[in-house]
């Protein structure tokens, strides 16, 4: 009687088989994934697998990793993302530093920091280009800075289906982000975000009603604040405050102009609201 061991092995194969069976328009390629064990192999595995849309092989020994992805319904970085949001290094994608830690001790791998190295020269290819909120177009998150602007300006301006429009905007905008172009403490504060960031903005899409559109701007602009307040800018953002706003307890926006302009109740009170925090320009 063959050893267990062997037998879970021969099923995971046999269902590996399957599933990439399954999935159309194959493109194959070979990453590289940092981890241990057999226990890193799972959960690598399981983050990356889409029934139907994307399989993950991963080699504990050479910490290679073979997807296997339909290339009409998702890409290679859609499938990094996920690993490292569940712990789990790529040369693209850095896992945040607080799941890497909660990760069991055996699973603890040595970071090779790979991607640091390249977001230092990126930012300081950066700073020499002068990028900031001023030149959208030079900034790595520029375009998701941007598009959160316009949901905000259609929100004060309480016009449901333009929120809708802008918010699609910003969904493309945070797919299409070159993580490998963040500074790594952009790229730590965006792979904490990103998941509930691109919920929030779906959300908006999804509907016309202002009001749900409203209540999802309020944790849209918290977890923007957190990446924003890290990044290098030419002309001040600031952080602002509704108190009447979320049933009395208050919600926040940021806002390129020091002037208040009400997302959350748009004309009906304006000007409701005060500056909380400046954001100020880095030299």
């Amino acid at each position: 009687m063959k050893p267990l061991s062997y037998i879970i092995m021969a099923c995971l194969l046999i269902s590996r088989m399957a599933c990439q069976s399954q999935i159309k328009n194959q493109t194959t390629e070979s990453v590289k994934i940092y981890g241990n064990c057999g226990m890193c192999e799972s959960t690598i595995e399981k983050a990356g697998n889409v029934k139907n849309e994307a399989s993950v092989d991963w080699d504990k020994d050479t910490k290679m990793a073979t997807l296997t992805y339909d290339a009409n319904k998702t890409s290679q970085k859609d499938i990094l993302k996920r690993i490292a949001l569940a712990g789990y290094d790529s040369d693209l994608f850095l896992a945040p530093d607080d799941t890497y830690a909660n990760l069991p001790d055996c699973c603890q791998y040595e970071r090779a920091k790979t991607t640091s190295k390249e977001n230092d020269m990126s930012k300081d290819h950066a700073m020499h280009e002068g990028h900031d909120m001023a030149g959208q177009d030079k900034h790595p998150l520029g375009a998701v800075f941007s598009s959160y602007f316009e949901v905000k300006a259609a929100l004060v301006g309480s016009d449901g289906n333009l929120a809708s429009s802008n918010a699609k905007a910003l969904v493309t905008a945070i797919d299409a982000v070159p993580m490998e172009a963040l500074p790594n403490d952009v790229h730590m504060a965006w792979m904490k975000v990103l998941a509930p960031m691109k919920e929030d903005a779906q959300h908006i899409v999804d509907t016309k009603d202002i009001g749900h559109q409203r209540d999802h701007f309020i944790t849209l602009s918290s977890t923007m604040y957190e990446v924003l307040k890290l990044t290098e800018q030419e002309t001040p953002t600031y952080y602002q405050f509704c108190p009447m706003a979320n049933d009395g307890k208050g919600a926040h926006w940021l806002s390129k102009d020091k002037n208040i302009m009400n997302p959350y109740y748009g004309s009906k009170m304006l000007t409701c609201g005060k500056t909380v925090e400046t954001m100020e320009t880095k030299n």
